[in-house]
């Protein structure tokens, strides 16, 4: 299948100024959580994590270069676009290096992935791909003033992303005359072959208000929120590094383990992967393992991460309660936090998390400096399809 042989490209056109509904350009509306054209990035992201896409080329209007961000985890290329559609389209081609390229709206928020895959498994690079739905409505044609029925059973409407080969695609539009509203047209224009998939009816496009209070109604159902609880504990002992969040401690006992024993780095992992429902830390890295042996856990927190990231999951809050009698650790929580935001950027973790450390009162194991504990609560989120929960 192509999408396994070939390297492929997905563009998000996000250069329209949206003036049907007034204002900001509607791409750059908050939905949910985060402006509109990211929705659309966050899928390229879960298809780069799953190893379909090479990379992401976003295309903006001119003068919009403040809405760009830096924490996509896939790699990305800005671009800016033309007066027209085909300008545009053909801005990102150039900017893509990729095989194949998948072209969609950043004004159709909803994107199944499997949509996707489906487009990649039929397009070649004679075949270009699209989905269609069906017409629901009984429709007729008006032309001179004269009405006429049309059979609907015969019209469809077209939906992206639209899938082609991306050499084929940039001189078929480079060799056309005028402009057209979606690639498909110019491509069949040019009497090049063209395939199609079942869309969605879910991935429309908003163009107006009442599109618009569709897509936040959608948001509130597709709202999934979540809680993990974790914990971790480790023997505090001589002659080993106390490491916490990922920074070395000074200190004359460090933890015991078979990683570093960051027990802030488990605890918080711990949380994550209970609140996703992926299991926990020791059945995805088992101390039997030799190639955790003193791993830095700051590796395995942002695989956890990057788990939670392919399925579609942002974290909202961690809380924490790190329990020690010695060392002393208040004063220095600052830096762990620091250290957090720079390991961790592209999360903009050192913005969720909240640390408390609590002395051990001298009471049981912990209160006698024998180990250190820590429980960690994490609030994460995604927007689902209730019914099968696959993310958006």
């Amino acid at each position: 299948m192509n999408r396994r042989k070939s390297s492929w490209s997905f563009l998000l056109m996000a250069a329209g100024f949206g003036s049907r509904m007034g204002g900001a350009p509607k791409q750059f509306r908050t939905l949910g959580d985060k402006p509109m054209w990211l929705w659309g990035a966050r899928a390229a992201e879960r298809l780069h994590s799953r190893g379909l896409i090479d990379e992401l080329v976003v295309v903006f209007p001119d003068g919009y270069e403040s809405e760009k961000v830096d924490n996509l985890r896939c790699p990305v290329t800005f671009t800016s676009g033309g007066m027209e559609r085909t300008d545009s389209v053909l801005r990102g081609l150039e900017a893509a290096s990729s095989e194949y390229v998948m072209i969609h709206d950043a004004a159709r928020p909803f994107l199944d992935i499997g949509i996707c895959e489906t487009l990649m498994e039929k397009t070649s690079s004679d075949i270009g791909v699209v989905p269609l739905l069906p017409s629901i409505d009984s429709l007729k044609e008006i032309r001179g003033g004269a009405i006429k029925a049309i059979p609907r059973e015969t019209v469809f409407r077209t939906q992206t992303p639209q899938a082609f080969g991306r050499e084929p695609l940039l001189r078929t539009l480079k060799e056309a005359s005028g402009a057209a509203t979606d690639e498909a047209t110019i491509w069949l224009s040019a009497s090049r072959e063209l395939a199609w998939v079942p869309g969605d009816e879910k991935n429309f496009k908003i163009t107006n208000d009442f599109d618009w209070f569709v897509a936040k109604s959608l948001v509130n159902d597709m709202h999934e929120v979540r809680t993990g609880f974790g914990y971790d504990i480790h023997e505090l002992v001589t002659g080993r590094r106390l490491v916490l969040g990922g920074l070395e401690i000074p200190s004359p006992l460090g933890l015991l383990g078979h990683s570093d024993a960051d027990v802030l780095c488990h605890a918080i992992s711990d949380a994550l992967l209970g609140a996703s429902g992926l299991g926990d830390i020791g059945g995805h890295f088992p101390a039997s393992d030799m190639q955790y042996k003193d791993i830095d856990s700051t590796i395995i927190l942002e695989q956890v991460l990057e788990m939670l990231s392919g399925a579609g999951w942002s974290v909202n809050w961690i809380d924490i309660v790190l329990i020690a009698q010695v060392p002393r650790l208040n004063s220095i929580m600052s830096e762990v936090m620091n250290n957090f935001g720079r390991r961790f950027t592209v999360y903009n973790l050192m913005n969720k998390i909240n640390i408390k450390v609590k002395s051990g009162e001298f009471v049981g194991s912990t209160g006698r400096a024998e180990c250190m504990e820590c429980h960690a609560v994490a609030t994460i989120e995604r927007f689902v399809e209730t019914q099968t929960g696959k993310g958006y």
